[in-house]
């Protein structure tokens, strides 16, 4: 009989923790999981960080490309700080400025690119 009477509730029980799990994810709109807006907001840490470290970007492109979950980021920076230095040195300003971010990550992709001196 006990049996019976939990079958009878199960599509209620289902409805119920569903609901709870909504809830909890903060209730934001459908489609968007934790890991896009996660993703969203470490490539904007990423960008900043870069901007506050190299005042002079000209153009700067930061995009999760781990499939969302935040682990693996390709970098295009433009920048003055740039000119004259050979590509490993621009890169490790790029690392230098990404140092605590980076140890988080799984893996990073820079691509850099001396600002055209007329800009």
């Amino acid at each position: 009989m006990f049996r019976n009477l939990v079958r009878i509730f199960e599509p209620v029980r289902n409805h119920l923790s569903r609901a709870a799990v909504a809830s909890s994810a903060g209730g934001s709109s459908p489609g968007s999981s934790a890991f896009e807006r996660n993703s969203v907001t470490k490539e904007e840490q990423l960008s900043e960080a870069l901007k506050r470290s190299l005042p002079g970007i000209t153009y700067i492109s930061v995009s999760d490309i781990s499939g969302g979950c935040g682990a693996m980021f390709e970098v295009n920076v433009e920048a003055k700080e740039f000119i004259g230095l050979n590509r490993v040195k621009q890169h490790r300003l790029v690392t230098d400025s990404l140092k605590s971010e980076i140890a988080e990550m799984h893996g990073i992709r820079i691509h850099t690119t001396p600002s055209p001196e007329n800009k």
